[in-house]
């Protein structure tokens, strides 16, 4: 059996397109959301890309090399995701940032095993410059959204206490509901729980 350059069998052989990396990246996320963190291993998603087991391992090391390539993109995705909340909401400040936490608690339902590994420390290896650029993007735009609210910059105690209650009520929502708590806002359909959420983020930001 001949082998590719990147360490895939050329038979069988699932990709064609040279594209790999992504490839390996949604397998791999994939894996992760269905059986966590703990059991998570290169092997299991080469076997789940047909590919053979060195292949992960040359795109991304090791399995915390692949983790924190999962993670990078997913801070990525938690910015697309807020400005898709903000899309017609208007130039507000407050209204603004409630919908940047919306999007932050969509994420988290989105992709749970995700979101539960991009703030998992251990795991993740924080020398690696896209996540440090990519988990640096994500608090900034969240840091720019409080300094709007309050009209302090988050150096300053006003700007920064709102940038604390924003983050822990996007982040303690998102964490209680993934965790099978507050089950009434989770029985809602996602129409009637976009609005509870936004509501409880304009009664935190007062």
């Amino acid at each position: 059996m001949e082998r590719t350059d990147d360490g895939e069998d050329e038979a069988p052989r699932r990709y064609h397109h040279g594209d790999l990396r992504a490839a390996l990246m949604a397998e791999a996320e994939a894996e992760l959301e269905e059986r966590g963190p703990a059991a998570f291993s290169l092997r299991a998603v080469a076997k789940r890309a047909g590919v053979s087991h060195a292949a992960p391992a040359h795109h991304f090391g090791d399995a915390r090399g692949l983790l924190t390539a999962l993670a990078a993109r997913g801070y990525e995705r938690l910015c697309e995701a807020q400005e898709a909340a903000q899309a017609g909401v208007g130039r507000d400040p407050r209204e603004r940032l409630a919908a940047s936490g919306l999007g932050y608690v969509r994420l988290a339902r989105e992709r749970p095993a995700v979101f539960a590994v991009m703030f998992d420390v251990r795991r993740l290896d924080w020398e690696d410059e896209p996540l440090r650029a990519a988990a640096e993007a994500a608090l900034d735009r969240l840091a720019r959204e409080a300094a709007a609210v309050s009209g302090r910059d988050v150096s300053r105690e006003e700007g920064l206490e709102t940038l604390r209650i924003a983050w822990s009520v996007a982040h303690g929502t998102a964490a209680l509901l993934n965790g099978g708590h507050l089950v009434e806002l989770a029985a809602m359909e996602p129409a009637e729980r976009d609005r509870a959420i936004l509501a409880m983020f304009r009664r935190a930001l007062g």
